[in-house]
């Protein structure tokens, strides 16, 4: 599947601009420790118009007051490319009366590599998860009519993102992550 090609230049230059993400972490959320907003997501966020693609420093899914909270942990896709073996994770899909809040943490990718995530309309089981959730089926294949979580690994492999939207993604079936700019080489999918 190919996926929006505006989404693609935009992180063509973010990969020409090297810019590394600060993020904290592990197996489990550790949201005791300050995210910083990373350079590539302000760099995607102000080239995009604004294009919501996630903050690091927003509160995570799995701590919104009252929300109705989904997640689990990433598994392999046989698309993924070499070098992302040991990629593991977690995601999280909130709903609450403000919107969605998804957030992902990966360990295991390659470091400085930009990757992109995707809410996704089918479980990970059929298709590697689908086609893009999309709030208006018809509408364009970027935010805010889908979830976008752009980021970047650090220097250990370690990737973490938080992307809110205004409406509800109840349909939302699973997470999908792949690098950046080999979009058809998804890495991992978490169903919720």
């Amino acid at each position: 599947m190919k996926h929006n090609s505006g989404v693609h230049w935009l992180f063509r230059g973010l990969a020409l601009a090297s810019c590394p993400v600060l993020a904290a972490c592990g197996t489990t959320p550790d949201h005791s420790a300050q995210h910083h907003a990373p350079a590539a997501a302000e760099q995607a966020n102000s080239d995009a118009g604004q294009m919501n693609m996630g903050d690091p420093s927003a509160t995570p899914a799995d701590k919104i007051p009252g929300a109705h909270l989904r997640t689990n942990q990433f598994n392999l896709l046989r698309t993924r490319p070499p070098g992302t073996d040991n990629a593991a994770g977690s995601a999280w899909l909130a709903t609450h009366p403000s919107g969605t809040t998804v957030t992902l943490q990966m360990t295991g990718l390659q470091p400085g590599e930009n990757y992109i995530a995707h809410l996704h309309a089918k479980p990970c089981a059929e298709d590697n998860g689908g086609g893009h959730f999309k709030f208006d089926p018809a509408g364009p294949a970027t935010p805010p009519n889908e979830v976008h979580l752009a980021f970047t690994a650090d220097q250990t492999g370690n990737g973490f993102m938080t992307a809110n939207n205004d409406r509800q993604a109840d349909g939302a079936e699973s997470v999908v992550v792949h690098p950046a700019v080999l979009t058809d080489n998804r890495v991992a999918c978490a169903d919720f």
